[in-house]
């Protein structure tokens, strides 16, 4: 097995949206963490990523234009993800008297207003999405995320740029 073949980077970036998934819903389900907006939001591009690389795993392209559709698509999506989580970190780093006021739930904006509205709403931020509720070595959820999706980036833009035989 070649560690550079299409299929098998596919299929880690998959993998490792799997992962991504798995261990927010343990924090979720498990721990009792309810997730912000802007965590929903880092989902929404992490989800996009494990099924485009789905796709592109099933698919095996034998065309470069394909691979590199796939890849864009994938990169995009993570990138998506690593933006909202840099906005969190934001977020949380900011002083106190300058957090944004709690807003009302996701739940309920989706529900009454258009989704562009909605996605302005949920980026600028809310108080809820500036608490800190969960460390570890001493740095907060969306930095491990922040750090996790840098890595599926660095993949998903190598998978985008690097050389295919022809």
């Amino acid at each position: 097995m070649q560690w550079n073949n299409y299929r098998v980077i596919s299929a880690l970036l998959f993998i490792g949206s799997v992962i991504g998934m798995a261990f927010a819903l343990y924090l979720e389900h498990v721990q009792g963490l309810e997730p912000c907006p802007l965590c929903v939001f880092q989902r929404v591009g992490l989800i996009g990523l494990g099924l485009i690389s789905l796709i592109a795993l099933i698919h095996n392209p034998v065309s470069n234009t394909f691979k590199r559709s796939y890849a864009l698509l994938a990169t995009l999506s993570i990138l998506w993800s690593a933006g909202v989580a840099a906005r969190h970190i934001w977020l949380q780093n900011l002083p106190p008297d300058k957090v944004p006021s709690c807003g009302p739930g996701l739940e309920y904006l989706v529900d009454a207003l258009p989704m562009k509205t909605v996605l302005a709403q949920v980026l600028s931020g809310s108080g809820e999405c500036a608490v800190v509720d969960w460390t570890f070595l001493g740095q907060s959820l969306p930095v491990w995320s922040f750090v996790f999706f840098a890595v599926l980036t660095l993949i998903s833009v190598w998978q985008l740029f690097r050389r295919y035989p022809i």
